[in-house]
């Protein structure tokens, strides 16, 4: 029978507030892994896609010389375009791995500028006649965000909506005013989506064909991006839709 353990002599046992620390450490480290992982998958992807993107591009624009058969010039615009959105994914799965976790630092933000710049940055997702409206308000007070963040989540919710739009339809941008908070929506016209599945579109890689009927390639990786945005900078987001009703996004940001 083996002798009992003096428990002078004994070590300590480890106490809960040092496994939990323990506990955070490994997920902090395991959290940094997978972030250097994403850093170092998206340069080895880039790297080609920069040679693919820029060489179709001189193809394309026959710069050295006309290519001859009129089918290379199509097959090099079609390359051209598939770098395009495959370097836009990268992007988006880089821009998901970043965000897991992270409190951005915010501060008081004007919505018109955020307004024009992020109908700037998406004007060539407006196509098939699809056209952006401001909704003219009245004068906007400041709220607190991230300035990246803000023109983040409506550069992606004004393509959203562009996407599913229909032919020659508008996508509204508009803001609605309270006491403690500012409301901004987005608001298309579209096929619009079953209310069961709205939970769906927030989640990576989650939006699934039942989900929306796609009119474009593309992971649904921009309404989970702006969620994780969103909870980064204390906003929230929160989707309304039935079918045949378009959609709405609306983004709840507090008052400055």
């Amino acid at each position: 029978m083996p002798p009992e353990a003096d428990p002078a002599t004994a070590p300590p046992a480890p106490d809960a507030a040092a496994r939990r620390r323990r506990r955070t450490g490994g997920i902090a480290a395991l959290e940094d892994q997978k972030r250097a992982f994403l850093r170092l998958v998206s340069h080895e992807l880039r790297t080609p896609l920069n040679s693919i993107l820029g060489f179709s591009e001189i193809l394309s624009a026959e710069l050295y010389g006309p290519l001859g058969a009129p089918q290379y010039k199509e097959y090099a615009e079609i390359i051209r375009g598939s770098g395009k959105k495959l370097l836009r994914l990268v992007n988006q799965v880089l821009e998901i791995g970043r965000l897991e976790g992270v409190e951005l630092e915010v501060g008081p933000e004007a919505l018109e500028p955020a307004f024009e710049s992020a109908i700037a940055s998406s004007a060539t997702d407006f196509v098939r006649g699809v056209r952006p409206v401001v909704v003219e308000a009245e004068e906007l007070p400041l709220v607190l965000a991230d300035p990246w963040g803000l023109r983040t989540v409506l550069s992606h919710l004004l393509q959203n909506a562009a996407m599913f739009s229909p032919d020659d339809g508008e996508v509204r941008l508009r803001a609605q005013v309270r006491e403690r908070h500012v409301d901004v929506l987005v608001e298309d016209d579209g096929e619009g989506v079953d209310p069961a599945d709205l939970p769906r579109l927030l989640l990576p890689f989650e939006q699934g064909q039942n989900a929306l009927v796609r009119r474009t390639e593309g992971a649904g990786l921009g309404l989970a991006i702006c969620e994780l945005t969103c909870r980064a900078m204390g906003a929230r987001l929160m989707l309304t839709s039935a079918p045949g009703k378009g959609m709405t996004a609306r983004v709840r940001l507090k008052r400055a």
